[in-house]
């Protein structure tokens, strides 16, 4: 019985360290920052219903957004190659295809109305260093009416399923790499055979050099160039990444990274991608978990049984 209370003292504190202690500290090294659960409080809800067949009238036309993005879905490739737009706009403009099931309403209408506001980047622009993305001013009828035909549009094209690769090469691949799975900002690395002459494999070589190309234009777009993502996943808590996904000025005040404004499920699809590639063993990890545990419950029954049987015969 003496073992028993000994047992339960020493799961006690191991229980309080692991549930009590630990996450104090934690919290005391970062500091909380209270999800708003995506709902993007602070831009104003779309009050127009929206007619996708005008929508598509207007994208295509007065609101000139295929003049810099592609939209693949519809048969309308990019008007110019990653490397190119980067040169152009410091960033490729990100295919719309998929933009109706990844990001928020309210937000895709504030994007579109006016990027800087709604992507919380104000402090990173000025008069001299506008916006890549140009403020839609109307088409000459109701503005508000306007946006929300082009979102009901974007609506109307989006896919019903997204992978989870799908959706961080969408909202975060154009200015993150992911090593681990190949990926750069401007695609995966191809898989070539060396050229048998000279040993080099001259279609990676020249892949490569565009890679580059692009990244430095990135790097002078943002500041620095951002960060591979591929073991971010371990480096940082689900809270931090959910949080700064949802709004990066609330963890890092001042970053030039901007709110990208997906929708709590769009972040999920992000953070589950990331997940594969930076922690890949991670769902056998939790599926043997339980099967420790009863390893140990069961070896702590026969420890005490064999040792009650032992110390009986002393006695």
């Amino acid at each position: 019985m003496k073992e028993l209370k000994i047992l339960a003292v020493v799961v006690f504190f191991t229980l309080v360290t692991y549930w009590g202690v630990e996450p104090y500290a934690h919290g005391q090294m970062h500091k909380h920052v209270e999800s708003e659960n995506f709902a993007y409080k602070d831009l104003p809800a779309i009050d127009k219903t929206g007619d996708a067949t005008r929508g598509s009238e207007l994208v295509m036309g007065a609101a000139a957004c295929i003049g810099c993005h592609g939209i693949e879905s519809q048969g309308m490739p990019a008007p110019m190659d990653a490397v190119t737009a980067a040169a152009s706009y410091g960033v490729n403009p990100p295919d719309l295809s998929n933009i109706g099931a990844l990001y928020d309403d309210k937000f895709l209408a504030a994007l579109i109305k006016n990027p800087a506001h709604a992507t919380k980047s104000e402090h990173v622009y000025s008069d001299t260093k506008p916006h890549p993305m140009t403020s839609f001013y109307g088409a000459g009828g109701d503005m508000d009416q306007e946006i929300a035909d082009m979102v009901a549009y974007f609506k109307s094209i989006a896919p019903k399923e997204i992978s989870n690769k799908q959706a961080f090469v969408d909202a975060c691949g154009r200015c993150h790499a992911m090593r681990y799975d190949k990926w750069t900002q401007i695609g995966s690395v191809p898989k070539t055979k060396s050229n048998i002459k000279t040993g080099q494999d001259l279609e990676l070589l020249a892949f490569k050099t565009q890679v580059g190309q692009y990244q430095n234009a990135l790097a002078d777009y943002m500041g620095k160039l951002p960060p591979d993502l591929s073991m971010t996943i371990r480096a940082k808590s689900h809270e931090f990444l959910e949080t700064f996904i949802e709004n990066p000025q609330s963890q890092l005040p001042g970053t030039a990274m901007p709110r990208v404004g997906l929708t709590k499920e769009g972040t999920a699809k992000v953070m589950a991608y990331m997940t594969e590639v930076g922690d890949p063993s991670k769902p056998a990890r939790d599926s043997l978990g339980w099967k420790v545990i009863l390893f140990f419950v069961i070896f702590t029954l026969l420890a005490y049984f064999w040792k009650k049987s032992v110390w009986r015969k002393l006695h």
